[in-house]
């Protein structure tokens, strides 16, 4: 049964969501298995090291043909994750091992059913074939299914050889592709440039290659019983939308159907009508925000906006000045004589501007503490007189870039933050314009980027439709969504730790935060640099080793960029020990046959062994691990050391590695005891009630305890002591060294993974906890 729960966002703890993005969800996934989704979250354009954003790419067509049966086939730039079709497809490889380019992305988004259902094909089916295509469910992806392809890998630098035997093999792919379209009876199916990516297959090739072999499977000896109303040619990368323009325009232009070129050249027209008609603008509750270039003495807004020196001399700044001169000394004159009518604003008549209104703002000279808080109040206050006014249009320069220093990318967030939180608030329909000068290319993309920002967390409108007309439509009932994260997990022991450690990070928010985890000790040369980028602002990032942990220490006198560095170093230690993951499938893959699958099978804790109700906390759920390639790796190490017998023992490590556990079996790093008294190795307690005891580190903190109940292949032991990083030798002979080191009857300490299986992951709930319920 699955979990959900909801996490708002409100103060400090929205300030650190929106500096973190959706880079967050990936964070709380790997620590928790939980699905996160963010709603109402206006992301803040600058991107961190490891926390990045994915782009924003508003989805955009640029050429549609018609093919002779009336399948219609289409070219977009948009993002794969959140565009909406029947099926996506996915460059997958054979082993549907989803850890890179497109298929990392769409696992991701998918959340784990995607790669849960991909292993558990494997190890059914077995693995696939180049040329192969699938169908399974997609997940959380907007779609109905998703196809996973495999599509031929060469190498960087091929022969023409390897060059046409990829070829032929990347027409197989397609055609089994809209196969599985025909089977599954699909409407429409989103394709990406297979094996162009990671598969080092070039592009053109490529381009041409889909689009060809769409062509035949639809126009030539197919003649499929189904036909989809629409094929995408999808990607999120200018140069592979080029490619797929290309080779649509040349591949369909051959034919002497001139239809076909009719269709090409109208759609490119179309393309280049849609391209034209492309200004940013974006619905905010009842405020249609527009982006566009122009003079801002040209406007014809009910409201003008100007910025002014605090000598009130129209003739100092470009834009007071080019307002003067369109509105003629008139103004000047009035500005010098009228009251000052807000905090930062100061009243005049249009004179000779097409406008009813000039209101003209004072901000200063950018400084550290006041000033971007002073630009966001004198854009606010602007807003609300317009409101309170009855004026339904706007227009505002892009205040401070010029003499004042503030930067571009600054004034664009404030600016556009203001008109956020006025949008949400208000009930008064209005037009906001963002008016650029013209030649001002580099102010210009700074508010583009926001602008599409805040166009992922809207409604995109369409900019030719007039609003200004009366055709407005009620935008009255239409509510902006709540800023909070949706908590999604298959068991609710997930969701509350998740929640728990969000509320104890962002509710409570410190400045200062300790992050312990031995993946640490992997950081290499680009995760130390990337730590040494969050040394700003006053945030200084610690390492230390001791008694067998290694730590990072996040200080700083904000507490809130304590909380996003510390964020970023959990999505560097995310991303660490994925690769770990990946790097010890292929271990495994390499040391016997067969694919690297498991399972985690609930089973009935009443039913199972009472060494927990005797001796340990309360058990809430318990599950078996079938893993057959540890199983057989265990056997091998089995007669290997010719122990006749295992040993059933315990091990208590943190919620985040149970998957890793299940998956590529038992490493020192996930479970470090308090006291490494016996070596650096593997430990195990033959009992819960002494597994309390080597694992006491956290236990306050968590609400829930997990262990793992192992086979364990002791064979010939010694005692332990601090700093071995292998067992002892037995004898004279180093290269004949002990199986194991003990710490007494109750303590193995193993120094090979393959010396334990794992069969059991206990999940228990602390006595107190429970009272409290």
């Amino acid at each position: 049964m699955t979990s959900k729960l909801d996490f708002h966002l409100y103060g400090s703890s929205l300030n650190i969501v929106k500096q973190c993005g959706p880079g967050l969800s990936d964070i709380i996934q790997s620590k928790f298995g939980c699905v996160a989704t963010l709603d109402g979250v206006d992301f803040e354009s600058r991107q961190t090291t490891a926390l990045q954003l994915r782009p924003i790419i508003v989805p955009q067509k640029r050429l549609e043909i018609t093919l002779n049966r009336g399948v219609q086939l289409s070219v977009w730039k948009a993002d794969l994750t959140s565009f909406k079709g029947d099926a996506v497809v996915n460059a997958a490889n054979t082993f549907l091992n989803h850890g890179g380019g497109l298929a990392e992305a769409l696992s991701s988004a998918g959340g784990p059913q995607i790669q849960k259902e991909s292993d558990d094909y494997i190890s059914r089916k077995g693995v696939l074939s180049t040329g192969d295509a699938i169908v399974l469910t997609a997940g959380l992806l907007p779609y109905k299914k998703i196809i996973h392809a495999v599509g031929p890998h060469i190498s960087k630098s091929p022969t023409s050889y390897e060059v046409n035997q990829a070829e032929s093999l990347l027409h197989k792919t397609i055609r089994s592709i809209l196969d599985r379209v025909r089977e599954h009876r699909l409407q429409s199916v989103a394709i990406p440039a297979i094996s162009s990516g990671l598969f080092n297959f070039p592009l053109p090739l490529c381009a041409d290659t889909i689009v060809k072999t769409v062509k035949r499977y639809y126009e030539n000896s197919y003649y499929p019983d189904h036909l989809p109303q629409e094929i995408f040619l999808v990607n999120n990368d200018e140069p592979s939308v080029q490619e797929m323009m290309r080779a649509c325009c040349h591949i369909f232009s051959q034919i002497s159907n001139k239809s076909y070129s009719q269709a090409v050249t109208s759609q490119t027209r179309g393309a280049a009508a849609a391209a034209a008609r492309s200004t940013p603008t974006v619905q905010i509750g009842n405020v249609h925000l527009t982006l566009k270039k122009g003079n801002i003495e040209e406007q014809q807004t009910d409201v003008i906006v100007n910025t002014i020196s605090p000598d009130r001399n129209l003739s100092s700044g470009k834009i007071s000045n080019a307002l003067l001169e369109k509105a003629g000394y008139g103004m000047q004159k009035e500005i010098n004589s009228v009251k000052q009518t807000g905090q930062y604003v100061i009243v005049t008549s249009p004179n000779k501007l097409h406008c009813k209104a000039v209101y003209h703002t004072c901000c200063p000279v950018n400084s550290a503490q006041a000033a971007p808080q002073i630009l966001f109040s004198s854009v606010a206050e602007c807003l609300w007189m317009a409101d309170a006014h009855q004026y339904n249009s706007i227009a505002f320069p892009a205040i401070g870039t010029g003499g004042l220093g503030y930067s571009k990318k600054e004034v664009a967030v404030i600016m556009s933050n203001a008109v956020t939180d006025f949008a949400l608030k208000s009930k008064h329909r209005m037009d906001v314009h963002f008016v650029i000068y013209p030649s001002d290319n580099d102010t210009y993309k700074a508010f583009e980027e926001q602008m599409r920002s805040l166009q992922s967390q809207f409604k995109v409108l369409d900019p030719s439709v007039s609003h200004a007309s009366g055709h407005e439509g009620d935008f009255r009932d239409k509510r902006a969504p709540v800023p909070q994260i949706t908590l999604n997990a298959s068991s609710n022991e997930a969701i509350c730790e998740a929640d728990r450690w969000l509320r104890n990070l962002l509710y409570k928010p410190c400045d200062l935060l300790m992050i312990s985890n031995n993946f640490i000790l992997y950081f290499g040369e680009e995760e130390h640099l990337q730590l040494a980028s969050l040394k700003k602002g006053g945030v200084s990032i610690l390492e230390s080793f001791e008694n067998g942990r290694a730590s990072i220490l996040v200080d700083g006198v904000s507490a809130e960029d304590v909380v996003v560095a510390g964020l970023q170093v959990e999505a560097i230690l995310c991303k660490v020990q994925k690769d770990f993951v990946a790097e010890e499938e292929s271990t495994l893959r390499l040391m016997s046959t067969g694919n690297v699958s498991y399972e985690r099978k609930p089973v009935d804790p009443n039913s199972f062994s009472s060494a927990f109700k005797k001796q340990g906390p309360q058990v809430v759920k318990i599950e078996e691990v079938e893993n057959l390639k540890l199983r057989t790796l265990f056997e091998l190490r089995k007669k290997q050391l010719g122990c006749s017998s295992t040993r059933k023992m315990y091990q208590r490590i943190p919620a985040h590695f149970c998957e890793m556990v299940s998956h590529i079996g038992f490493h020192a790093e996930y479970a470090p005891p308090d006291d490494p008294a016996y070596g650096e190795g593997i430990y195990f307690a033959d009992s819960v009630k002494t597994a309390m005891k080597v694992w006491k580190n956290g236990e306050e903190k968590e609400e829930y305890l997990y262990f793992v109940e192992a086979e364990v292949l002791t064979g010939k032991d010694t005692r332990g002591k601090p700093g071995l990083i292998l067992p002892p030798p037995r004898g004279k002979d180093p290269p004949i060294l002990y199986d194991s080191v003990h710490g007494g009857s109750d303590i193995s300490v193993i120094f090979s993974g393959y010396q334990a299986l794992p069969r059991y992951i206990i999940t228990c709930q602390r006595e107190r906890e429970r009272t409290m319920v």
